[in-house]
Formats: structure tokens, sequence, C-alpha cells
């Protein structure tokens, strides 16, 4: 895969996964579609001057999405991405994997992960705190579209409303799953990166069992919850060609930043 240098190029690519996932009837066009919508409104953004710094957004974000990039393109080549992107790969074959369950996968994978290595390589020699307000920037994007996407998971899944009654269980990560927690996580994670006399590989690697075991956690289940997820999976679309369009179709939605 050749990277992409600018943000038009990571649409366009994103565009071709998405259509060659239809054709293939592959659920990771679950997480393509939805992060083609984060890209179109961080590029749109850049060009309405939202954002306080949009070359720095840039490159923030072509960088990012070139970890997810490179991933999937392993995958379809046969060689083994991170462990991360494994298990999101991995539980794409499986059919009795909710929608929302593949969606937290690629997001768990792509913020808790790629997000804290993308913001170190991007900072080089500059302090991390040069990164903050584009580092939140697009956490907020991401934040406020994958709450839109999952209230209109409706149109999927009926019956996805049931999970509220695991609402205070703190073992089930499926609901417990907090954007915001995976963005502190991810900052985190690159200030330990960026650490004079940090042993970058080996923070990486254990960084990825890390995010690898909370995968796991977010589609193994027992008990009342695995029969929860079973009778919501009965009424949810399996026709993966429709959930992608319907994932895939745009609606554009204003995010302000505070500069």
């Amino acid at each position: 895969m050749i990277p992409a240098n600018t943000l038009e190029d990571v649409v366009t690519i994103l565009q071709g996964i998405i259509e060659e996932c239809k054709a293939e009837k592959s659920r990771l066009g679950y997480f393509a579609a939805l992060y083609l919508k984060v890209t179109i409104n961080v590029r749109d953004g850049i060009a309405a001057g939202t954002f306080p710094n949009g070359d720095q957004l840039t490159k923030l974000d072509v960088a990012f999405a070139n970890r997810y990039l490179d991933a999937y393109y392993k995958r379809k080549k046969g060689e083994q991405p991170t462990a991360s992107w494994a298990v999101a790969f991995e539980q794409a074959e499986r059919s009795s994997v909710l929608v929302l369950q593949h969606l937290l996968l690629g997001i768990n994978a792509h913020i808790n992960f790629d997000l804290g290595i993308a913001a170190a390589d991007v900072c080089g020699d500059q302090p991390l705190a040069t990164l903050k307000k584009n580092f939140d920037a697009i956490n907020m994007v991401i934040g406020a579209l994958t709450n839109q996407v999952l209230n209109e998971l409706g149109q999927i899944s009926p019956l996805l409303s049931l999970l509220g009654v695991h609402a205070s269980n703190s073992n089930f990560a499926l609901i417990q799953f907090s954007i915001e927690n995976a963005r502190d996580g991810a900052w985190r994670f690159a200030e330990d990166l960026l650490e004079t006399g940090a042993d970058r590989e080996k923070l990486i690697a254990d960084r990825d069992v890390t995010i690898k075991k909370l995968a796991e956690s977010l589609v193994l289940t027992k008990g009342f919850v695995s029969f929860t997820i079973w009778v919501i999976h009965l009424f949810e679309s399996r026709n993966v060609r429709k959930v992608i369009t319907i994932l895939n179709e745009y609606q554009k939605k204003k995010i302000v930043i505070n500069k």
C-alpha cells in the first residue's frame, strides 16, 4: 500500500475499501464507513478554518489514518497486523458479532493503540503539548460522529437498547467502553513514548497486548449478557451490504471546536 499523503488521499482510499467490502460482503466495511465520516468532517472543518492549526491537524490525521490503512492492507495480503487490529479483523469473520461490537473493535484498536503512536510521531522534537488542541479536535469529531452513528443503529439493530439492562455492570466492556477514556489513555501513551530514555518498542509491544485484551473483552461475554446479545442479534440486519450502505450515508454534522 502506498501511504496517503493528504486527507483527499485518505478519503479516496477509504471509499475504495468500502466498495471493496460491499463487493466481498465483508464486515470490515463497517468501521471503514464510520472512519470515512470522521475524515470528511475533519477535512471540511480544516477547509472552513474550524480548527486551530489546519496544517498540523492534517499531518496528524494523515499519520493516524495511515496506521489503520497499513493494518487493513497487511491483513488483505495475509500478513500479520498489530495484535489490536488482528482481533478486529478476525471478529469480522463472525456473523454472531453485533454491528456495534464491530465498530467498537475498530475504534478500540485505532484510538487506544494507533492514536498515541501517531501523535508521538508527528510531534517529533516538539513538546507534545503543542499538539493538544488538535489531538482533542480529532477526538471531539470522533466522539460526536460515533454517538451519531450509534443513535442511528436503530435502523440496523432495533433491539440494541436492551444493552441498557447491563448498564450497571462494570465488567461489561461493551457498555463501559468510553471514547473519552480511550482519548485520555492515548494521550498518556504518547507521553510515555516521548519520555526521555523510553524504550519505544517495548512500550508499543506492551500496549498492543493490553489493547488486544480489551478487544477480546468486547466480544467475549457470558451468562445473561450473552443471552441479551443473542436476542439483539436475532433482530439485527445480517445483510452486510445493506449495513455498510446505511453506515456510509454521509450526514453532515456541524462540529464546534473551541479554539
